[in-house]
């Protein structure tokens, strides 16, 4: 992964961490996107047809690909829909280790796991012993031990088998002979405007869990900057009416055919807007965990740059320390390039001003990451075009894994 240097927040919503007050978000007077769940100890947030039902209760193959199914045919109500998948929705509770009381006896470390945060988390798949379990990386994020527990109330271990801060997805593994209930995941392109949703999830702790909120798709294709511990990220996502509260993070957002559409991620928390609740397509979703349940991790490319974009830069540096024609606003400036990287390798240089990857423009930094995330892979040649000193040209570089 590059670093990025002095790039700005193109919004002002942007995910805090959740080890913040829910009063003083809402209270605060600012518009603050925060990460919607995990309730934490003292009320802080630390972060259908039967037939066609999106719930499965026999396991799946060993080995099979997680897929995305046709949007079945709607029920005259999510009531139906939701009774299918309600089993498959369970509760996440971080727990971390606290330090040693002077006066505690034999260390045993153990006795002082403490529940950090609760969140929710969605079974998807079964395969022989293991039942998988996606949910929010920030739900998990810090966690020495994470518990599931089950619509009955029941509780469980539960072992992190990948993280994605950058999607904010992670993806979890337990016991399949406590799981009842596995979901599917519907086509979230599908989704139209004022189509029915409805939230399942654990709001504000376990005390309620289970609870459902309804609402509709409010807006598709969302982007949104989030702030994340692997660095900025523009976050594709379903906006929704659905209420998501702490707790909800990592929870189903599903269609009227009880099919997985989404997982509930943050809202916006500012005195006097309400509705305003976001989830993770389901199409984003399922590639992320094929690369959780293959790798633990996304391999993405790694470049070995510092970069920062033409627009941040006054116009004088533009043209006397770049040489960048007056007509060229956009774009992005080399500023560190590490050795031994990919970039020092391909021989671009301190002072280059990237304009386009494989001939798609890319206007600054988010851009330039979106690209080589969504688009490029680990082992693949790109040409950059850019200009240096003024003229331009094309270099061709292998993106390899940091």
């Amino acid at each position: 992964m590059y670093d990025e240097t002095n790039e700005k927040n193109k919004r002002k919503g942007i995910l805090q961490p959740l080890m913040t007050s829910f009063t003083g978000a809402i209270a605060g007077g600012v518009a603050v996107l925060y990460l919607s769940p995990i309730l934490g100890v003292n009320g802080e947030v630390p972060a259908v047809d039967k037939e066609k039902a999106a719930v499965v209760e026999n396991d799946q193959a060993a080995g099979s690909d997680l897929n995305i199914q046709p949007t079945a045919a709607s029920s005259t109500s999510l009531v139906s829909a939701i009774d299918t998948i309600n089993e498959a929705v369970v509760g996440v509770v971080n727990l971390q280790q606290q330090s040693a009381s002077f006066f505690q006896e034999n260390g045993n470390i153990g006795e002082n796991e403490q529940e950090a945060g609760t969140g929710s988390g969605v079974v998807f798949k079964k395969s022989g012993a293991n039942a998988f379990i996606v949910t929010n990386n920030h739900v998990v994020e810090g966690a020495d031990k994470v518990e599931i527990v089950l619509n009955n109330g029941k509780k469980a271990t539960a072992e992190i088998v990948g993280t994605d801060p950058l999607t904010d997805l992670a993806v979890l593994k337990t016991d399949s002979s406590i799981i009842t209930k596995v979901a599917s995941f519907g086509e979230s392109s599908k989704l139209k405007l004022g189509e029915q949703v409805a939230a399942i999830g654990n709001p504000l702790g376990l005390d309620l869990a289970s609870s459902v909120t309804q609402g509709i798709v409010s807006g598709k294709d969302r982007t949104i900057p989030v702030s994340t511990s692997e660095g900025q990220w523009d976050l594709n996502v379903i906006q929704t009416d659905a209420a998501i509260n702490p707790g909800n993070s990592g929870g189903a957002l599903i269609n009227s055919s009880g099919q997985v559409v989404g997982i509930n991620s943050m809202k916006i928390a500012e005195s006097g807007v309400e509705g305003l609740g976001f989830a993770i397509p389901s199409e984003d979703v399922v590639p992320i965990i094929d690369h959780l349940l293959k790798d633990g991790k996304v391999k993405r490319p790694y470049l070995g740059v510092s970069l920062q974009d033409v627009g941040d830069l006054p116009a004088t540096v533009l043209q006397s320390q770049l040489d960048l024609p007056a007509d060229v606003k956009e774009g992005i400036v080399i500023a560190v390039i590490e050795t031994s990287s990919p970039a020092a390798a391909a021989g671009l240089q301190a002072k280059d001003v990237i304009q386009s990857v494989n001939g798609t423009k890319v206007s600054d930094t988010s851009d330039f990451r979106k690209y080589l995330y969504s688009k490029a892979e680990v082992g693949e040649k790109i040409k950059v075009g850019l200009y240096r000193n003024g003229q331009q040209m094309s270099i061709t570089l292998k993106l390899n894994e940091k």
